[in-house]
Formats: C-alpha cells, structure tokens, sequence
C-alpha cells in the first residue's frame, strides 16, 4: 500500500496508540490511506477550503484530507484516546488542522470555520442521522456548506436516496432532496474498516442547491415528514391528525387524498402540506 503522506501507516498508529474501536462511540476505523484519500477527492476540489470533519478517529481521513489539499481541517473527536494521533498529523501538516476534543451534538463548527466550507466525514454511526437531519434543516438556505460527503451505514445510504413508492423512502429522503443533489458515490465492504462492522457503508456526497426545489419552513417539513412516516402503514388523515382539527382539508389543499399513505406522497406535495398547515 503506497503512503499518501510521510506519517506511519494506520494500524501503527492504533497500535502506538492504543486506539482500539469502540462500538459506544459508533468507532469503526477504515485504515486504507489511498481509500481515504479518495473520499477526500469525492468531496471535489479543496483547494481554499476549511473542510469539517466529526469523528476523526486515528485520522486517516483527516490526512486524506490535508493531502488532497484542504486550506484547514476542524476535527471534533468525542475520544481522547486519539488526540496524540490527531496531534502528530498537527505537527506534519503545520496550521491547518484544528481538533476541538468534545460532543459534536453540543459544539457549534461555524465558530471556527471560514467560507468556503465543506463536510467530509466517516460519521460514528450512532450521531450521523442527527447530524446530516442539522446540516439539512438550518434556517436560512443556501447554508453555509456548499457540500456535504458522509458516510453512512448503506441502508441509511440508500433512504437518503430513495425515490417515492419504495420501502426505504421517508423523512431523510425528502429533507435530502428538497435541499440537495443527494448521489451514493462510492460503497464499501465491512472488510474496508477495523473492526468490519455487520453492514456494508456507503458514502453519499450532497450538492447544496441554491434554493429549496419547493418552499416550504423547513422545522415544519421535517416534523410533518417525521409524523407522517413515523406510522407509515396508516392513512394520513391518521397519522396526521394531531397536526390539525382540520387535518382532511390541508390535505386536500395540497392533491393528497385523506386515504394515501405516507410512502405514496411526493416531495412536491409535501411542501403544499407544509404550507398549508402553515396558514401560507
């Protein structure tokens, strides 16, 4: 395996270190530095770029990363375990890498990025559906990102993807696809991490649209979403009732028949839904 940078290779860093994988921290490190390096290029050009990563580990995305050209890397790590690691890779790629040691659920990133801004991240599995529902899901459109290369378990791939009509299809598809350009671009085998997790991965890039395909509040999208697929079997004057008194006549004022279920329900007419709820 070539190196991409003059920094030991992977598993001698875990081993130096003692970094084992832990399954409470949703820790599964992939230790190819030629497989990281093309995440890192599946994020496009990075050339000026702060990238965002969470999760760093032992850091092999983090130098995929540097090596592919980032101006900076913000590094939040839950595990103190790594910082020693995290701080050799400081050391070789002189001021542009920054670790914050802590809950990336309680520390706000856009306190120490500057635009233009790109997330690139082997997401702990147990945070990532929180995190990408945040990244999606700010006030005010376009967001400070311009895009987002996040891998995932490949079932949750595949929601984030998933077209009407499929099983897979609810709240993180339409929240992806009202926003972005959502596209699996590369998938992944257990064999790829240590340890092999029970699941296949797969990494999705997300490309920021300047605006919204359909206008819609975007907190109200996501709780009418989440409430609509939260009891998919039922008709949505069902699920939906505890929404409004007069849940048949929004749904009606947006094409969607009192008796359709949550699946049969298109992106576009989900928005109508929002808006009617919210007196738009």
């Amino acid at each position: 395996m070539s190196q991409i940078d003059s920094l030991p290779p992977l598993r001698s860093v875990i081993d130096s270190h003692g970094i084992a994988a832990k399954k409470n921290l949703g820790q599964n490190f992939l230790l190819d530095l030629n497989l990281t390096a093309k995440i890192a290029r599946l994020a496009g050009d990075l050339t000026g770029c702060d990238v965002l990563e969470v999760g760093p580990g032992p850091g092999g995305l983090t130098r995929g990363l540097l090596a592919e050209g980032a101006r900076r890397v913000l590094a939040i790590e839950k595990d103190a375990r790594c910082l020693p690691a995290l701080a050799e890779i400081s050391a070789a790629y002189p001021d542009r890498l920054d670790v914050i040691n802590g809950d990336a659920l309680e520390i706000n990133p856009l306190d120490h990025l500057t635009p233009p801004i790109r997330i690139c991240a082997n997401l702990p599995y147990n945070i990532g559906t929180e995190l990408l529902v945040r990244w999606l899901t700010p006030d005010i459109w376009p967001p400070v990102w311009s895009s987002l290369t996040l891998m995932f378990q490949r079932e949750v791939a595949q929601r984030i993807t998933a077209a009407p009509g499929s099983k897979a299809y609810g709240r993180l598809a339409l929240l992806a696809q009202w926003r972005t350009d959502a596209r699996i671009v590369l998938d992944l085998p257990p064999e790829a991490f240590s340890p092999p997790p029970k699941v296949s991965s797969a990494v999705v890039h997300f490309t920021a649209l300047p605006a919204p395909r359909f206008p819609a509040d975007a907190k109200m999208l996501s709780h009418v979403v989440a409430t609509a697929f939260n009891q998919r079997r039922k008709m949505l004057r069902s699920s939906l009732k505890a929404l409004s008194p007069k849940i048949e006549d929004h749904l009606h004022a947006a094409g969607i028949a009192p008796t359709d279920r949550a699946e049969q329900i298109d992106l576009e007419r989900f928005c109508a839904l929002t808006r009617s709820l919210s007196g738009q």
